[in-house]
């Protein structure tokens, strides 16, 4: 579909900001009058640069009316400082408490995520939040019997020979796996870990950039957690338990159509940690 895009020349003043930050190219000015038009809007991925870069509102697109463009304050925003502190502070916790998260640091966190980048601007993220125990239940219960066949099949002992040459790396998970399958039988779930929430990040099957994507909506949802006090995960063991369910059986059985590539245990701390640590020194280098 075309986008309606105008330019209001009472209102350009010609600094070619949208120009410069048109990932498509859809603005120019003119060799003669030197006025900015518009091209090929057929092109246009609808990511709103233009709307957001024009100082004067000059920009009339169709896709984003004045009550979806919000001017802003940029000394509101954090400090370098602030975010670094942010990015340090940042950490795994998985001692959760009972108590519920309150629903409107749910909604922000969920904000946060929907706000990441997508590739092409296509915005094909969905996220599902999950808050039935009961669901929450089956959810681990899926990813631990899926272990446990994994465990079967690497333990056989027909299979064994073969499995050894084509996926040497698995048996050094082999101990893991059998950890959490044993813990899980004597009530202890290291899956979830007792969070009250997870949020699932999937996108539609054929988004060839889903996976990237998601986990872009992950960090943002992992950092604004940490800006509110609430303690998250990543569930790597979930995320890999789905992807042996090749046909997206418990994927459907959830009500969710496409691929999950991402997932957020969430839950309110039993503390907060008061100290980072550094990283490993950085890894590469300049070219």
């Amino acid at each position: 579909m075309t986008a309606n895009i105008r330019i209001d020349p009472t209102a350009c003043i010609r600094c070619e900001r949208c120009v410069r930050v048109c990932p498509a190219q859809l603005f120019a000015r003119s060799a003669g009058d030197g006025a900015v038009g518009v091209h090929d809007p057929e092109r246009c991925i609808v990511c709103g640069h233009c709307v957001a870069a024009c100082p004067t509102g000059a920009v009339l697109h169709d896709s984003f009316p004045p009550e979806r463009v919000h001017a802003f304050d940029r000394n509101d925003l954090p400090t370098p400082e602030q975010v670094m502190l942010l990015c340090r502070a940042r950490r795994s916790n998985r001692a959760f408490t009972r108590k519920p998260i309150p629903r409107e640091m749910l909604e922000r966190i969920v904000e946060a995520a929907h706000r990441a980048p997508t590739a092409s601007n296509k915005q094909e993220v969905a996220f599902t939040l999950v808050t039935s125990p009961e669901t929450l239940e089956r959810i681990s219960r899926f990813t631990v019997d899926t272990f446990a066949s994994v465990v079967r099949k690497l333990e056989n002992p027909v299979l064994r020979p073969l499995l050894r040459m084509a996926l040497p790396q698995m048996y050094a998970y082999l101990p893991s796996l059998k950890h959490l399958r044993d813990e899980y039988a004597r009530g202890n779930d290291l899956i979830l870990r007792g969070a009250t929430a997870l949020l699932l990040i999937h996108t539609p099957g054929d988004n060839r950039f889903g996976m990237q994507d998601a986990n872009l909506a992950y960090q943002n949802g992992s950092l604004m957690a940490e800006s509110l006090g609430v303690s998250q995960f990543y569930t790597g063991f979930v995320c890999t338990a789905l992807q042996q369910d090749r046909r997206h059986a418990f994927t459907r059985s959830l009500g969710i159509e496409g691929t999950i590539h991402a997932g957020m245990a969430l839950g309110m701390p039993q503390f907060l940690f008061t100290r980072y640590i550094d990283k490993q020194p950085l890894r590469g280098g300049e070219i």
